[in-house]
């Protein structure tokens, strides 16, 4: 379960925010500028609301009432960039074994057999970043960051920087991870098509506010 009912001046722009899901994938869905990024970024605690609270699974993330901001590095989520961010100079093994390093996490072979395997990167493992595709080089973030045990996972446009043929052969795979990696991902897109293959439930952002929230039902235009 993620809660969110926060408010957040940036500048000019104002973000106000409440929805509460249960969904495998929750999309966050609208225009440039909506307020999709800064959203996941209050979420993850790279940004402090002004107001309100946010938390995950029961555990208060963020509370202005009482005070509570807990770091970054503590919330145990999970980000995946537009641009993968993969170390150029460490290969695929070492760029997937930085994020349980960085949380002090224990070798878990299995584990990490088991999201290769879910992602098809085993094969990869001696490669550098730049020897990879873009559609392989976002695998890899993926897997990267489900090697650090994330109990929430953000995505922000994750193939935003993809061409449409790399599109097509990295959406089977966020689909596998919706229905067996078991965490459960908050999803930025201004893509409906994308979004209605991945998405279990949406959050419709206009200049900062929620519009619309449900399933992907509220991503077809009513008829006139």
């Amino acid at each position: 379960m993620l809660r969110v009912d926060i408010a957040k001046q940036l500048g000019e722009f104002s973000l106000s925010a409440s929805f509460e899901s249960e969904g495998r994938v929750t999309g966050l869905f609208g225009a440039s500028g909506a307020g999709k990024t800064s959203l996941i970024n209050v979420i993850a605690g790279l940004l402090t609301p002004d107001r309100g609270s946010i938390a995950v699974d029961g555990e208060t993330l963020d509370d202005t009432a009482a005070g509570v901001h807990v770091p970054p590095h503590r919330r145990r989520i999970g980000y995946v960039f537009q641009d993968a961010r993969l170390f150029p100079h460490l290969d695929v093994r070492q760029n997937l074994d930085y994020g349980r390093r960085m949380n002090r996490l224990a070798d878990d072979r299995a584990q990490r057999r088991r999201v290769t395997d879910l992602l098809d990167i085993g094969h990869l493992m001696d490669r550098r970043p730049g020897k990879l595709s873009g559609g392989e080089r976002q695998r890899v973030a993926l897997g990267r960051a489900l090697l650090s045990k994330p109990r929430l996972l953000l995505l922000d446009e994750p193939l935003g920087s993809l061409d449409e043929g790399r599109k097509i052969e990295i959406l089977p795979y966020l689909v596998r991870l919706r229905d067996e990696a078991g965490v459960p991902m908050v999803y930025v897109s201004h893509d409906a098509a994308e979004l209605r293959q991945v998405a279990t439930q949406i959050v419709m952002l206009q200049r900062g506010r929620v519009t619309s929230f449900g399933g992907v039902k509220v991503l077809t235009p009513s008829p006139r």
